[in-house]
């Protein structure tokens, strides 16, 4: 009778025990889950570290380079020499615009 007691026991032990190896806070699936989470996030470190490369290169080529200087002053802030004239095109139909072309139809 206590032979079996005993094996009942350790058979509820064991139970027990699996079921925390597999589902706990601490088992195979959360850290199946914390490794993948890992990686993505070691993925997206590498990304951020290439992009910081980036901007410190472009930050070093400003402050010595000026033909570069002047190149990206005049794309991103539509700066001109003198006797320059600047077109900008948008792809985008103005709303007001589009509106005196329905104006004209009628």
């Amino acid at each position: 009778m206590a032979r079996r007691v005993l094996l009942a026991l350790l058979l509820l032990v064991n139970v027990v025990l699996l079921f925390r190896l597999i589902w706990s806070d601490h088992g195979v699936i959360a850290y199946m889950n914390m490794r993948h989470r890992s990686a993505k996030l070691e993925d997206q470190l590498r990304d951020v570290d290439a992009r910081s490369l980036e901007l410190s290169n472009e930050i070093r080529r400003l402050k010595a380079d000026r033909a570069y200087q002047e190149r990206v002053i005049r794309e991103r802030m539509n700066y001109v020499k003198a006797n320059e004239v600047l077109y900008i095109f948008s792809g985008k139909v103005d709303v007001a615009q589009g509106a005196m072309d329905d104006e004209k139809k009628d």
